[in-house]
């Protein structure tokens, strides 16, 4: 759909105009945004890119249904999803992109299967996000704000999404996320009926129960003293992270993650995700669980922080606000494919490494790569993405930086290639086929390797690369970006 109409500063021409929806299915909560992106050409990039988006409906936040054995319920969740589109007014043929985001126990393998296999006939133009605890870091950061305000007023923020599970926690300085972390503090550790008693119990509750002298189990009453006592100590070990204080026996027992080694100056603190409902005061409802409570003793800590305490732009939907666009680029013909068995390939998400410098060693190169993997959750031996340099990282390489390069990114991956996994490698400058070459002729002699150039991506891309076309052999991509 395109419409005239007046443009803002830098954009020219007509603007189309998409539905899209963003859907987090998660531990403990499912819930849809629905949008409107508009896209237009911005003359200052020489591209069409997203220039607005309005959120045109917001679902019901439910419980995500699964089976005694944490088994995603596929039935439940499709009546959940009916009854979201339903409510938007819109059918599934009606939605022109969007965004899966899977989190938690619906993360697991055999459960991002049977979600996968409700949208099984869109796959083709969803992004799907299977997140761990630091990508999921990462996109609360984004969803709630934390990130454009940092970069807006160049203060370092510290986002701190306190959900059902688990609390992730993001540093952001000058708008980058420098690190991430997760500990089990969340609100549903213990789920309860109207009289107390326990109706599911999880590891965590019983840590905490444990280290203050009560034990909880299925089946029993859990008294409003023991209640209180279970959110008090799972806010007293939060907030040993938040202050960056050494950490307490019981806090290291529930760290999901590495603790952050941030030391330096936080300005401002968010709270997102469900518990901060209850942190600023929108939500006074208990849904069967120790959200409330968690909430109110957050609620009486943060008062006393050094750092100022804001409320983001998102809190329960910072995760699910990141839509998607989609677009197409083509490569360059300067590429190297080992095997055009390879391709296409779909839905492979986009690792940017960012190096301090253009001169680094091949240990560095590996140090900054592994990182970056990380911080998308990935396993460098195991799991399919792509490795995407952008111009400024690399641009006119010496044979001995495209050597050092391609003995890091190979060094990184030595368990995938073993195991007969490919190299999915994209540049923006013209140097496919170059470090392509030096792989699989001095490197990594017969790997499987893609290599294309001349196509840009960044972090919270997913893209499909299709097979050459033309007669020069250009390589479609088709790029699907998460739109914060």
């Amino acid at each position: 759909m395109a419409e005239d109409i007046e443009q803002g500063e830098g954009v020219t021409g007509e603007l189309r105009h998409f539905n899209s929806v963003g859907i987090d299915i998660g531990s403990t909560t499912t819930q849809l945004v629905f949008s409107k992106l508009s896209l237009g050409f911005v003359e200052e990039t020489h591209k069409f890119d997203i220039v607005d988006r309005e959120v045109t409906h917001m679902s019901e936040i439910c419980l995500t249904p699964f089976h005694d054995d944490y088994t995603i319920d596929t039935e439940g969740l499709r009546g959940i999803l009916g009854d979201a589109y339903r409510g938007a007014g819109f059918e599934a043929e009606d939605i022109d992109t969007g965004a899966i985001i899977i989190t938690g126990v619906a993360a697991l393998r055999h459960n991002a299967a049977r979600i996968l296999e409700l949208f099984s006939s869109q796959m083709g133009r969803f992004v799907v996000a299977t997140a761990g605890p630091n990508y999921e870091a990462i996109l609360a950061a984004h969803g709630s704000g934390a990130v454009e305000l940092s970069d807006r007023r160049l203060k370092t923020v510290m986002n701190v999404d306190v959900g059902g599970g688990t609390t992730k926690i993001a540093v952001i300085r000058r708008g980058e996320v420098v690190e991430t972390a997760s500990v089990f503090v969340g609100a549903r550790h213990v789920v309860l009926d109207g009289e107390g008693r326990a109706l599911r119990v999880e590891g965590p509750a019983e840590i905490v129960a444990s280290a203050n002298g009560f034990g909880v189990s299925v089946g029993e009453v859990v008294s409003e003293e023991e209640q209180a006592a279970l959110a008090s100590s799972l806010a007293d070990s939060l907030f040993e992270l938040i202050r960056g204080e050494p950490l307490s026996p019981l806090t290291e027992k529930l760290m999901q993650t590495p603790p952050l080694g941030f030391d330096g100056r936080v300005d401002v603190v968010f709270f997102s995700g469900g518990v901060s409902e209850y942190v600023y005061g929108y939500e006074k409802r208990s849904f069967g669980d120790i959200g409330l409570l968690l909430g109110e003793e957050i609620r009486r800590r943060m008062c006393d922080l050094p750092m100022t305490v804001a409320e983001p732009a998102e809190r329960i939907r910072a995760t699910v606000i990141g839509e998607s666009q989609y677009t197409l680029q083509v490569s360059g013909t300067t590429n190297l494919i080992s095997d055009l068995g390879l391709l296409p390939i779909r839905n492979l998400p986009v690792v940017a490494p960012r190096f301090a410098s253009s001169v680094l060693s091949v240990e560095q190169m590996e140090v900054e790569i592994r990182w970056a993997l990380g911080m998308h959750d990935l396993d460098p031996g195991r799991d399919a993405f792509a490795l995407a340099f952008a111009r400024s990282v690399i641009n006119q390489p010496s044979y001995l930086q495209m050597k050092g390069l391609s003995e890091a990114v190979v060094s990184v991956q030595r368990d995938k290639l073993e195991a007969g996994g490919a190299l999915v490698l994209v540049f923006e400058a013209d140097i496919g086929m170059g470090i392509g070459r030096v792989i699989q002729e001095e490197v990594a002699p017969g790997c499987a390797l893609i290599s294309i150039d001349e196509v840009r991506l960044s972090d919270f891309n997913y893209v499909d690369i299709g097979e050459p076309t033309g007669e020069r052999g250009f390589i479609p991509v088709i790029i699907k970006s998460l739109v914060f």
